[in-house]
């Protein structure tokens, strides 16, 4: 989740202002970049606990820890709550999980050493306060209650407001990581074709990098439990967006949904203004009851984009979202994915050519059912696995394409490994850690912390 926006404090008066932030977005093929997220959950070696924020070991000293890499800390009322380095940001989701935002980069080899380089800082530090990192979509051990706040103005709105509105949206904040990629657009049509592709096979990344089967140390019935988490979470700012699929679609019509997903907040001299529920659009109006008579700024624009939670979400770049968190490789097996995909004519082209005519059922089929059945689930015929090994051979010849080579000549093919992997064994990483709870581990969680930690 984002920090505080840092866009200027321009008042928005009309609507085309707010248009023209997603239309900014807009680059020409030279200068499209990657930007590569990822989340993992802190625990203490000797109990397996998620630190707190404070004291000795907690998460503020490992931040601090940090900036001896030539991070710049960032602050929030006294406590350290991000860092900052070279249009690349450390930050903290509700609970501790700790996450890099990477730089916008030209290649997947780049993104890997930047991954490569963070986890290796975060565990210099991180081994001194005898803390260990696990990547998984859920948290497997802890319940709810064990997880702690971090002392973030939003999180605490957000927390409040979450249960008005689903059943399992504080577990979404606290017990859930994520690796996603953010890729641009050269223009309107551009970002049009690339939202509906990546939009329909968002359900295949969700199979491929499925990876949290457990709840409280015991099988959830699930192999991406995160993924299903967001079907209860809020209805006003989550799902498959079927607007996107219909004629017509562009900037303005992504713009009204913007203003129809409900607030959080302001953020406003320092503060985080609670506008939980209120309407956008009344704040466009000059009739938000908690700021009587403001109107918008160009920051609170940014801060709002942050705050919908679509499959695949717009803001100046588009955003995949469908993927569980995981280990090093699957790290930089997403970018490959999608860049293969989507920054390739030919391979955009056969992407769209596979899902064009799914109908908005089986888009919705795919969504539902891939949370429990991953790589099992039946799809006209054949299953998901069949669907993922379509994509991924669309992605392998879009990256051969690209051509990016490193110094040993390798392109970026290199990364898809992990995903044809469980593509040719047709096993989950969630399948993989049940055949070992269920085997060698007897039953006990706590192997997964020792086993799958960075």
């Amino acid at each position: 989740m984002s920090s505080p926006s840092h866009a200027g404090d321009t008042p928005i008066t009309h609507r085309d202002q707010l248009v023209a932030v997603l239309a900014s977005g807009e680059k020409s093929i030279e200068d499209w970049r990657i930007g590569t997220e990822h989340e993992k959950f802190g625990f203490r070696f000797d109990d397996l606990r998620p630190p707190p924020f404070e004291g000795e070991r907690g998460i503020e000293a490992l931040l601090e820890g940090l900036t001896r890499f030539d991070w710049q800390a960032v602050q929030e009322h006294g406590n350290t709550i991000a860092l900052l380095k070279d249009g690349a940001s450390v930050t903290l989701e509700p609970a501790g999980q700790l996450e890099l935002s990477g730089a916008p980069l030209v290649d997947i080899h780049e993104t890997c050493r930047e991954v490569g380089s963070h986890l290796r800082e975060v565990k210099a530090v991180a081994d001194e306060l005898r803390l260990g990192f696990l990547g998984m979509g859920f948290q497997p051990k802890w319940r709810r209650a064990d997880m702690p706040w971090m002392p973030k103005g939003r999180y605490r709105i957000m927390r409040d407001y979450m249960p008005k509105v689903g059943r399992l949206g504080l577990d979404m904040m606290t017990r859930t990581c994520t690796v996603q990629v953010n890729l641009d657009y050269a223009d309107e049509a551009d970002m049009v074709k690339k939202f509906r592709v990546s939009l329909a096979l968002q359900p295949v990344a969700t199979a491929l990098f499925a990876d949290s089967p457990f709840t409280e140390g015991r099988p959830n019935g699930y192999l991406s439990y995160r993924s299903h988490i967001w079907t209860d979470t809020d209805p006003g700012r989550t799902g498959m967006l079927d607007f996107v699929f219909e004629d017509g679609f562009g900037y303005e019509r992504y713009v009204d949904y913007l203003l129809d997903v409900p607030m959080y907040f302001s953020y406003r001299d320092g503060e985080y203004i609670d506008a939980a529920g209120k309407s956008f659009r009344d704040f466009l109006a000059g009739r938000l009851d908690v700021l009587p008579g403001a109107l918008p700024n160009l920051r609170d624009w940014n801060d709002h984009m942050t705050t919908a939670f679509p499959e695949v979400r717009l803001k100046k770049y588009l955003e995949m979202r469908g993927a569980d968190g995981g280990p090093w490789s699957r790290l930089c097996a997403l970018p490959a994915f999608w860049v293969g995909l989507l920054y390739d004519d030919a391979a955009l082209d056969a992407a769209w050519d596979l899902v064009k005519d799914f109908s908005r059922e089986e888009r919705h089929a795919l969504r539902d059912g891939v949370p429990r059945h991953a790589l099992g689930l039946p799809f006209r015929g054949g299953s998901v696995r069949d669907l993922s090994r379509a994509a991924l051979e669309i992605a392998a010849a879009g990256l051969a394409r690209r051509a990016r080579h490193n110094a040993g000549g390798e392109d970026e093919r290199e990364f898809l490994t992990p995903l044809l992997e469980v593509v040719d064994a047709g096993q989950t990483p969630a399948e993989r850690k049940l055949a070992l709870f269920h085997g060698p581990w007897q039953g006990d969680i706590d192997h997964v912390f020792r086993e799958f930690a960075y």
